[in-house]
């Protein structure tokens, strides 16, 4: 594994965890009274927490903060709102306690070779890469290889990976769809700066190159990326790790690419050989 070297939602200034609490409920479009029931406390009591007659006990707030699917680190906001602990430590990456899901990781996304795989944080910032990975970055500017690197400037930048991507408006429309449905989950400040960033790069125009050896019929969108003169198809997928207690670890995902097509498994593996 090569290692590469999300602000909370925070409670409107001078008001406590009402208001925050409020913003949540109505960005899921749930009433109290169904919040209330899915956390087994009634709608007038949701109400009075939400217009601060009253402060929810601990245990009720993160029940709330799970029916209401908040993020980790924005449940910490909550707690700090209402005037108690933080409950989820941010450990960093490099730290001893996460050694062995650092090391976890470094097994999947080796093994995952000769394929594309990579492991990223909040803000698309990557962590650790594969061979394959740094294969599909072969030849691009020094400017943007300079850590952190970070996938979404690497794909979209009209001097990064763009050039390549046959299908860049499709796969374009895709990523930033995906990060405004993230923005919309964590309402992080960070994300929503780097979105504004490179939703503005220029589309740049693809050079002619080689097509397909022969159609394909794609169960999901492809990246359709050129390497040294072939296209080469990858199908994405992006895990996460199940009920995270651990900021940092809530918010890491692994992307890994799978070959959409006999051709680029044929080559992919010639490359590593």
């Amino acid at each position: 594994m090569t290692t590469v070297t999300s602000a909370p939602a925070t409670a409107p200034a001078g008001q406590g965890v009402g208001p925050l609490l409020r913003a949540w409920r109505e960005q899921r479009r749930v009433s109290q009274l169904e919040l209330a029931l899915r956390a087994g406390s009634s709608a007038r009591h949701i109400s009075f927490v939400e217009t601060g007659r009253s402060r929810p006990s601990e245990d009720l707030l993160l029940r709330l903060a799970e029916h209401l699917d908040v993020p980790v680190r924005e449940r910490n906001a909550l707690l700090l709102a209402a005037g108690y602990a933080p409950r989820y430590p941010e450990t960093p990456l490099d730290d001893p306690a996460l050694r062995s899901l650092r090391e976890g990781m470094e097994r999947l996304i080796q093994g995952y070779e000769p394929y594309p795989a990579l492991v990223v944080d909040a803000t698309y910032d990557v962590v650790a890469a594969n061979r394959g990975i740094l294969m599909l970055m072969d030849g691009m500017p020094e400017e943007l290889l300079a850590p952190p690197l970070n996938a979404m400037r690497l794909t979209l930048h009209p001097k990064g990976l763009a050039p390549r991507i046959r299908n860049l408006r499709e796969w374009r429309g895709h990523l930033l769809a995906q990060m405004e449905r993230q923005i919309a989950l964590h309402r992080s400040q960070p994300l929503r700066e780097l979105y504004e960033e490179v939703a503005a790069y220029p589309v740049p125009e693809q050079a002619p190159g080689a097509e397909p050896e022969e159609p394909v019929p794609y169960f999901a969108l492809p990246l359709q990326v050129e390497h040294e003169g072939r296209v080469l198809s990858f199908i994405s997928s992006i895990s996460t790790f199940n009920t995270p207690m651990d900021v940092t670890v809530a918010e890491l995902a692994i992307e890994t690419l799978l070959p959409a097509d006999p051709a680029t498994v044929k080559y992919l593996h010639s490359l590593m050989s």
